[in-house]
């Protein structure tokens, strides 16, 4: 099983990338990242002025809720990326013969939990092995 890039968004920003779009994402463990978030944070990390900032304050503490409201949206999406990473990992877990039990052992729940939240989406029914 590939584990493709298509069709993701940028965990950061929220916008869709990777191939067949003009914005690469890289990353790995669910998250994504654009080049041009990247690029700056790169430039927060190397700014004293902009880490002293990022020190004292969220972001959201400065939001309006208009603009909380419509970052929502982004932060849901971001968590079903990172679901969808989840499902797609355990899949090739078990196309290697991982598991059922040595996936729950890893995940610190019994075998049955993780078949009933893994299994049934990617249709592997194998529930003892």
């Amino acid at each position: 099983m590939a584990i493709a890039r298509e069709g993701r968004i940028c965990s950061f920003c929220g916008m869709p990338g990777g191939p067949g779009t003009d914005l690469p994402l890289m990353g790995g463990l669910g998250a994504q990242i654009c080049a041009s978030c990247i690029t700056h944070f790169h430039a927060v990390v190397e700014d004293e002025a902009a880490i002293a900032e990022s020190r004292r304050a969220f972001p959201w503490e400065s939001m309006s809720d208009t603009e909380v409201l419509a970052v929502l949206p982004q932060i849901l999406a971001s968590a079903e990326q990172n679901q969808q990473f989840a499902h797609e990992w355990v899949e090739l877990l078990r196309e290697r013969n991982v598991s059922w039990a040595e996936i729950g052992r890893t995940l610190g729940v019994s075998r049955q939990a993780v078949w009933e939240r893994f299994a049934r989406k990617s249709g592997d029914n194998g529930a003892t092995a």
